[in-house]
């Protein structure tokens, strides 16, 4: 990616690096502006086709989504883990929400892990729903970062844990006392409390006293809510409302797969939960986290829940990865139209939710660097330019690995804002030998380099902020070529039709005939190479040149 940088510019993006504490560099593109990409040239000095046109802000709830795990991302006072503060300090990298500017990565939403007060360093076991970690900052804090990301144009998506809650909780703390002293009309009510012959032996479970003992499937420091009771969905409704009125944009429903047990219909829950939420804001944004089959992500789309997180596709063994291995690009669209016409049907608010890795994987790049750059490239590419929001897990966009497999701890380390001032944010479980910068650099030394992951990351941002029916079309029908390394789908949006075609082959450049019948009167609206030494992607009397693991987008009549 092309791009020309002032001795000015150079030594503001410096000044601001040594500001932020976390090595970072501020920088962006946000609005409604004429594209500020006009000097990136994909190869050989042709003319950028992206040149010129007008990139539109997202006033909806279809965005690219940047997930930050918040004690990794940049620490701002030293005390060696990521804070509320350090966020703010970095808001100018993900969105400045400058028009007149281009550096920034373009992300308009952002999603943080949790947030609330918790012993354990991700705090996916709360202790207190309506306040923030200390380590994390003060109430306050999270409000100037609501703030702060409302003036730039970045909604914030709230992780909040409905399944289950801490055992350090008051509430918790409560029932376990009642209980033993034989009251079961109390707090035992907000969870799943039962005799011990209730469950299964394979349940894990907390012994609570009086041969009573309430679920706990992901840790005995993790009891199990009961979605079942009012008591805690009046408790729930509270909880949303205060979030949602301090103004959080949206919810992450954490591990939704398990609320469905023996008494709850999960589904039922979810539509109680969504319809409450939409009392309270009427354009909240909700997506849920199920890693089950696609039959069961079903039944929640029935709930009317906006997202679901397509797991299928993502990670480093899913179908992108599979299909850029084995070179099935009609394969890989094929599922991606399969999927999208299958949930789309079931509710009116579905929006699909795209992603590479998260928190819980092992980060995409560990399988894909080592392949070379164009793949890291060509998987953001396919994720990215499939109908519904994208979500990118920080270091994403630069690269970066992790250094172990066999620990999630590892998958959580540093944000690298310049491989020359790695941070020393302690995540438990590893050190600091193991904060290693990407091959390429961090964001500093990438910002830098014209063909860096990271401005290919938000050439494909700024692309989708032209081209708005990529993210909110539906796929109208799979184009077939007689290769099938080729794989492309015509999307159709407010009368505006558009054709996206990767060529998942590894070999030279594929010529491809573009006829009226696929898209008429096609002209070249954007391209995303994988490498600008492969050739550029040019359409001449109907003959498309698209070199490997590049992508092209073609508009029609």
């Amino acid at each position: 990616m092309k791009k020309i940088f002032s001795v000015l510019l150079c030594a503001l993006l410096a000044c601001s690096c040594a500001l932020t504490g976390c090595g970072g560099e501020q920088s962006s593109a946000q609005g409604e502006t004429e594209s500020q990409t006009s000097e990136v040239k994909p190869g050989n000095n042709v003319p950028d086709p992206i040149k010129g046109i007008k990139a539109t802000a997202s006033s909806d709830k279809y965005r690219n989504v940047y997930q930050i795990f918040v004690n990794s991302f940049c620490d701002s006072n030293g005390d060696g883990i990521g804070d509320i503060n350090g966020i703010i300090s970095q808001l100018d990298y993900i969105n400045d929400g400058d028009p007149e500017k281009g550096e920034d990565l373009g992300a308009d939403a952002i999603w943080l892990t949790p947030v609330m007060p918790s012993k354990s360093y991700h705090k996916y076991d709360v202790e207190d729903y309506y306040d923030i970690d200390k380590n994390f900052g003060t109430l306050k804090d999270y409000e100037k970062l609501l703030a702060e990301c409302h003036k730039r144009g970045i909604n914030v998506i709230m992780d909040l844990v409905l399944n289950h809650i801490s055992s350090q909780n008051p509430l918790f703390l409560k029932a376990v006392r009642e209980v033993s002293e034989g009251k079961l009309d109390g707090n035992a009510q907000y969870f799943e409390v039962h005799k011990k012959d209730y469950f299964s032996s394979d349940t894990q479970v907390v012994n609570m006293g009086n041969d009573y003992v309430c679920e706990a499937n992901f840790s005995l420091d993790m009891p199990e809510w009961n979605l079942n009771s009012d008591k805690t969905k009046e408790e729930f409704k509270k909880i949303s409302k205060f979030w949602l009125d301090k103004g959080v944009d949206g919810f992450r429903l954490d591990a939704v797969k398990y609320y469905n047990n023996k008494e709850t219909d999960g589904v039922k829950f979810l539509k109680w939960f969504c319809d409450t939420c939409r009392g309270i804001k009427k354009d909240v944004y909700l997506v849920g986290e199920d890693w089950s089959g696609d039959s069961e992500i079903e039944s929640f789309y029935e709930s009317g829940i906006d997202s679901l997180f397509a797991f299928k596709f993502a990670t480093n063994t899913g179908a992108i990865v599979e299909g850029i291995d084995s070179q099935k690009g009609f394969s890989v669209v094929k599922k991606i139209k399969a999927y999208d016409k299958k949930m789309s049907a079931l509710s009116d608010n579905y929006i699909n939710a795209m992603f590479l890795s998260n928190h819980d994987q092992v980060r995409i790049a560990n399988s894909l660097e080592a392949k070379g750059l164009d793949y890291e490239k060509f998987a953001a590419n396919v994720s990215m330019l499939a109908p519904g929001n994208s979500f990118i897990y920080y270091g994403e966009e630069i690269g970066m690995t992790a250094p172990q497999t066999d620990s999630d701890a590892y998958y959580r380390l540093p944000m690298v804002f310049d491989s020359g001032k790695l941070q020393k944010i302690g995540v438990p479980g590893t050190g600091e030998s193991d904060n290693k910068a990407p091959s390429g650099g961090g964001v500093a030394q990438q910002l830098k380099e014209d063909d860096s992951l990271l401005n290919h990351y938000r050439r494909i941002i700024q692309i989708k902020l032209q081209n708005p029916e990529i993210a909110r079309g539906r796929v109208a029908k799979q184009v077939k070529f007689d290769d099938t390394a080729i794989g492309a789908y015509v999307v159709e949006y407010k009368g505006s039709k558009l054709m996206v075609i990767h060529n998942f082959s590894t070999e030279d450049s594929e010529e491809l005939t573009i006829t009226d019948e696929m898209l008429k009167n096609a002209s070249v609206r954007a391209d995303l190479p994988g490498d600008i030494s492969y050739g550029h992607v040019e359409l001449k009397n109907g003959k498309l040149t698209l070199p490997r693991h590049s992508s092209v987008i073609l508009k029609g009549e």
